[in-house]
């Protein structure tokens, strides 16, 4: 780019990135590179700025994709950078900041160029591009240099410091997972890559404000900047980047011989405060402050890559998920839950999956389903609907389940999706404590919305079928499949009362008084074949406290019908109610949508703050293939 490129504007017609993408061969000691990497070009500091200079630079990357194989300029400007990041410990130590910044340049370079060779060609032919070997006339050595892994380790020496690869994946784990839970802000307005220095900074301050601070906006794609973050999740750009590569590595396939070594340290990893041995048989273990993470996770719900590490991390390591359903505090984490499903409109699909996830694993636990309805909150001003001055998180958490229900019904109709909120609601049925009235009312709606729901396929189908007497020619839609599953999620709801009927009665008055305020919905279920069993119950209890209504007369106010039900739960007998089988769902990830995870975490890399205007349906997903 040379020392006269400063703007974006002049970047089609730099005769240094011409000589770079053209048919000529530069070898890696031509003096070409000291000029190529003299400039001064700004980094960009938003999504806007990077689209700028992706187009900018199209016509010189689609050159170089064409013409590398015969000239491998791309691993000539590679192994310039390798050999000068040999060196950035001495050119600190003596203060070359020419050496550091053109280092940083050759960086920012190649991440362009990289992005580009991504979307354009498939893993193989980029391979090609990395192995590329310049042969002398006589040479037939097929032996080639393999440029990608010595570069990937690179950038790892500049992340966490170190200099191997896989047998310190524990290290680059905790140090991206520490970049997340400090949340370090970028460098302020003005920065420079190279700020004056006090006397007495020695080699420590030399790599921090020589490198640090220069590199900091190629590892971050640009995040320094004057402009105030859009949203919460960019008000660090490493601590974004660093999670994104964390979730990127951490779905990587298992190589034939060998599992994933970053996921396998994901699963493993304890708190500091456990002071047990590791087990010697699991590899890439390592010990975190549990509690500092936790902050950052609660802090971080806004984005979709916050809410994956947390699923992540409850589904695959047990020792956060225990640390987790131990907190005393844990309405800090579910409430930012709740509010993504709550949003549900403004949310993608795959957010709103991975929140209801992880709402059903932590009701997979009998303590947490308790414990939800001990926690009573005060006046939550993101629920709308009702204002809710006082509300246990447990009756919160129900209404917006609820809620996402039947918006489902409404709008994605996702089969998916109705099947993970009602195995959450049937999770914590058993241990549903003091619910709120709204919470029992809403419970008592959604069944009639199924009911009403349940009687227009009904119709629907019986039409159709007189219709099919008098025609054979006209197609019929299949509305038994739609009774079929109508009908599925109408017995889960009679068994989610059920559960609640029979081993949380007495706390419940509430449910009961919704109950017996639309006692008729549940008439046309009692003789109902699918429903005759579960129905027992539950017309046992409407018997039972209408009559007690009855012997108290007419125009009973509403204290006084709740008075009556908690004088009657206890003189109900508890062996005339059936037991049933406990309700209990626990989440299978192979049961998620076909290749959910790998394209998820792309799109989150894709369409990341900085924006880098990638494709997912472009992209060649890597592997870890051990080839």
């Amino acid at each position: 780019m040379g020392s006269n490129s400063s703007r974006i504007g002049d970047l089609p017609k730099n005769e240094y990135l011409k000589k770079l993408s053209g048919t000529e061969s530069i070898s890696e000691n031509d003096p070409f590179w000291n000029q190529l990497l003299s400039f001064s070009f700004p980094a960009p500091t938003s999504s806007s700025e990077l689209k700028l200079l992706e187009e900018a630079t199209i016509s010189v990357c689609r050159s170089l994709v064409e013409n590398n194989p015969r000239t491998g300029n791309l691993g000539a400007l590679i192994k310039v950078f390798l050999s000068r990041t040999k060196e950035l410990k001495l050119s600190a130590e003596c203060q070359n900041h020419i050496f550091i910044w053109q280092t940083h340049n050759a960086l920012f370079i190649i991440c362009c160029l990289l992005k580009v060779f991504i979307c354009q060609m498939s893993e193989e032919e980029l391979q090609l591009h990395f192995t590329y070997e310049e042969k002398s006339p006589g040479n037939y050595s097929s032996d080639s240099e393999d440029l990608l892994e010595e570069l990937l380790c690179c950038l790892m020496q500049l992340i966490t410091d170190i200099p191997l690869f896989l047998p310190y994946t524990s290290k680059l784990v905790k140090t991206l997972l520490y970049n997340f839970i400090r949340q370090e802000k970028p460098p302020p307005p003005g920065a420079h890559v190279f700020p004056q220095q006090s006397d007495g900074g020695g080699l420590l301050y030399g790599l921090a404000s020589g490198v640090a601070t220069g590199l900091w906006t190629v590892f971050t794609l640009g995040g320094v900047g004057s402009k105030a973050a859009a949203s919460p999740e960019l008000s660090s750009p490493l601590a974004n980047q660093s999670l994104l590569l964390l979730l990127v590595l951490a779905n990587l396939t298992d190589a034939s011989d060998a599992p994933n070594p970053y996921r396998q340290a994901i699963m493993s990893f304890k708190n500091t405060q456990d002071s047990s041995p590791f087990p010697s048989s699991i590899p890439h273990a390592f010990q975190i402050n549990f509690n500092s993470l936790y902050t950052a996770l609660c802090e971080q719900q806004t984005s979709d890559q916050a809410t994956l590490l947390l699923y992540t991390l409850l589904h695959q390591n047990s020792n956060i998920r225990t640390y987790m359903l131990a907190r005393t505090d844990m309405e800090n984490l579910v409430l930012p839950i709740l509010e993504i499903l709550y949003h549900v409109e403004e949310r993608n699909s795959h957010h709103v999956y991975m929140a209801l996830i992880i709402l059903l694993i932590l009701t997979e636990d009998d303590g947490f389903n308790r414990s939800i309805h001990e926690v009573i909150l005060k006046n939550i001003t993101w629920y709308s609907e009702r204002v809710l001055t006082e509300i246990s998180l447990g009756s919160l958490l129900i209404l917006v389940v609820i809620r996402t229900i039947q918006y489902n019904m409404t709008r994605t109709r996702d089969k998916y999706l109705h099947t993970n909120c009602l195995a959450a609601l049937a999770n914590m049925s058993a241990q549903f404590r003091s619910l709120h009235q709204y919470a029992a009312q809403r419970i008592i709606s959604l069944f009639s919305l199924l009911s009403k729901k349940h009687n227009k396929v009904l119709e629907q189908a019986t039409q159709s079928l007189r219709g099919s007497l008098s025609s054979n020619d006209v197609p019929l839609p299949d509305y038994a499949q739609d009774l079929n599953v109508i009908e599925e999620v109408i017995r889960m709801m009679l068994e989610i009362i059920n559960s609640c009927l029979t081993n949380s009665l007495h706390h419940n008055p509430n449910l009961v008084y919704a109950l017996l305020y639309k006692r008729d919905l549940f008439e046309q279920f009692r003789t109902h074949p699918s429903f005759q069993d579960i129905m027992q119950n539950i017309d046992l209890v409407i018997s039972f406290f209408s009559s007690r209504l009855l012997q108290a007369g007419a125009e009973l106010s509403v204290e006084r019908v709740l008075e009556i039900i908690k004088q009657g739960v206890v003189a109900l007998p508890k062996d005339r109610l059936k037991k049933f089988p406990e309700l209990k769902f626990k989440y299978v990830e192979e049961e998620q949508p076909e290749e959910f995870f790998i394209p998820y975490v792309w799109s989150l890399v894709y369409n990341s703050a900085v924006g880098l205007y990638w494709n997912p349906q472009d992209i060649q997903l890597f592997t870890m293939d051990s080839d």
